[in-house]
């Protein structure tokens, strides 16, 4: 299964960045999706999830009421949307996903896409 992340770029403070991965078309219904990130010299954090079915997400809480995760349309793509970026949500953004559950620590995903780069400059 290959992932393909997209959608980074350098925003100012305030603004927002929608991202997407991608993956062929027959798999990306099975899989649960996740998206974490990695600033310079830091461990990489969970982000958001989001179930196979789309019915279920998780937000990390720090994140809550800025940042969630749909999928969906196109039916092979998942997304994060970002609201209110700070200059500390500046990270390389990856997605990921598995089979069987749902992907809340990076060990439990088992693909991963290459991650894209967000920048937020205040």
């Amino acid at each position: 299964v290959q992932l393909q992340a997209s959608g980074g770029g350098l925003v100012q403070a305030g603004g927002s960045l929608r991202l997407s991965c991608t993956t062929s078309g027959r798999t990306f219904n099975s899989l649960h999706m996740a998206w974490f990130r990695q600033a310079p010299d830091k461990e990489r954090q969970f982000v958001a999830a989001i179930t196979a079915s789309g019915f279920n997400t998780r937000i990390a809480d720090s994140l809550k009421g800025r940042f969630t995760a749909s999928r969906g349309p196109p039916n092979n793509t998942a997304y994060l949307h970002m609201d209110s970026l700070e200059p500390e949500d500046t990270a390389v953004y990856y997605c990921a996903g598995d089979r069987s559950k749902l992907p809340v620590v990076a060990s439990a995903a088992t693909y991963w896409g290459q991650g894209t780069q967000v920048t937020v400059s205040s």
